[in-house]
């Protein structure tokens, strides 16, 4: 991440030379809408954190180390879609899932579904993209992630 910030900072500062006026005018604006959006994504990630808690890790692992890797990869696509939180979170559970047994198809649905699909997103980016918009991204991110973890089956010798 510390990269990217730095890019940003670079990019922020050549703007700065380039117009001040354009760049504070810009800065000014991504404030505003930032504290838009701040209450409604706050809200969303504590109702998903809680609904997080309440699930135990090991009912996570019992529903993605299943024997039928087609069925946990379907589950885990489930689950990751409707879920929030944080990659540095998110990759460390996968760890976890595969420590239990999950297989790597498994955990790359999961992963992939829960970064790009967001059904507890959705009605946040229906006010923003609207509403078919918001559908088509969605559906594509979750047809991506399923191909994305089909793939990683064939890669580590899950799949035939």
């Amino acid at each position: 991440m510390v990269p990217i910030y730095a890019l940003t900072l670079v990019l922020l500062v050549a703007s700065l030379c380039a117009d001040v006026d354009k760049t504070v005018k810009a800065v000014k604006s991504a404030g505003k809408q930032f504290a838009r959006i701040a209450p409604a994504f706050l809200s969303m990630l504590v109702c998903v954190a809680i609904a997080l808690y309440a699930v135990p890790e090991s009912l996570l692992t019992q529903l993605l180390a299943r024997e039928s890797k087609w069925l946990a990869t379907v589950f885990a696509a489930a689950i990751g879609s409707v879920s929030v939180m944080p990659g540095f979170i998110a990759f460390p559970l996968c760890g976890i899932l595969r420590g239990n047994g999950a297989p790597y198809m498994v955990v790359s649905a999961f992963s992939t579904t829960l970064m790009m699909v967001g059904v507890a997103t959705f009605p946040l980016e229906r006010s923003y993209l609207g509403t078919r918009l918001a559908l088509a991204r969605n559906g594509a991110s979750l047809g991506i992630a399923l191909i994305v973890a089909v793939i990683t089956g064939f890669v580590f010798g899950e799949l035939p």
